[in-house]
Parts: C-alpha cells; sequence; structure tokens
C-alpha cells in the first residue's frame, strides 16, 4: 500500500524527533483516506522517554472525541527513535494493536511508514506531496 504525505508533515516529524532528543516524541497523524496532511504533536508520558513513548491518554481522547464530532480524522500516530533505526522496535511489536492504523517512526533523520496490521508491522511505501 503507498500513501502520500506532505512535505511540511515531513518537515514537522524530523524536527520533533530533533527538539526531543533524548528522548522519544510522539504524537498523531491527520488526514483523509491514504494522505497524511497533519501532526500533532503530543506530551510523551513514559516514565522512560528515552526508550519508550506513551502518547497523553486525554490527548487521544481528544482527537478520537473531535473526530467522531467531524474534525480532522485520525490515520495513526508517530515517535521516534533517538539512537535507532525507524522500525519497529520489540516494544513497539508489543504494543501494536493490529488496529490498521499508520505508524510513522523517526530515527537517525528518516522517517518510514508503517501499517499496525494483525498479522505484524507493514512498511508502507510513500510519495512527498505539496501542501
Amino acid at each position: 500500500m503507498q500513501i502520500e504525505v506532505t512535505r511540511d508533515v515531513i518537515a514537522q516529524l524530523k524536527a520533533a524527533a530533533r527538539q526531543a532528543h533524548p528522548h522519544e516524541c510522539c504524537g498523531i497523524l491527520y488526514g483523509e483516506g491514504r494522505q497524511i496532511t497533519h501532526a500533532q504533536p503530543a506530551r510523551n508520558v513514559h516514565p522512560t522517554p528515552d526508550t519508550h513513548f506513551e502518547i497523553d491518554p486525554q490527548a487521544l481522547i481528544d482527537v478520537h472525541r473531535a473526530a467522531r464530532a467531524g474534525g480532522p480524522q485520525v490515520l495513526g500516530y508517530y515517535h521516534s527513535h533517538p539512537e535507532s533505526a525507524p522500525h519497529p522496535s520489540r516494544t513497539d511489536q508489543e504494543m501494536a494493536t493490529g488496529d490498521r492504523r499508520i505508524w510513522a517512526i523517526i530515527g537517525m533523520n528518516e522517517v518510514m511508514f508503517w501499517l499496525d496490521d494483525p498479522a505484524g508491522f507493514q512498511a508502507l511505501s510513500y510519495e512527498i506531496v505539496a501542501a
């Protein structure tokens, strides 16, 4: 499956990872269909943010409630791997729900996108498009 991601979102994800370093950044991805048009940072509330992430639960409640009310649609989530490649870690795999949402992982100044599939993460190809 191929998705589209705006140039601004790619830049925002890389900037968020640099700013959060040495901790993991995290947030929510919005868009329509297979196009990611916006990324919203969220607070990483995990007690060990240098190696793990947990999106602030209240932020998740708020964005899903807004989406149900007609607001921007949540396509997935993002987080960074400050010291490793942008591939799902063992922890990521254990935390995955198989909900078919998109995960963006930022690592080593590279962004990769993954589908959280019930059979495990699947790499997604993507095209960068104008906003």
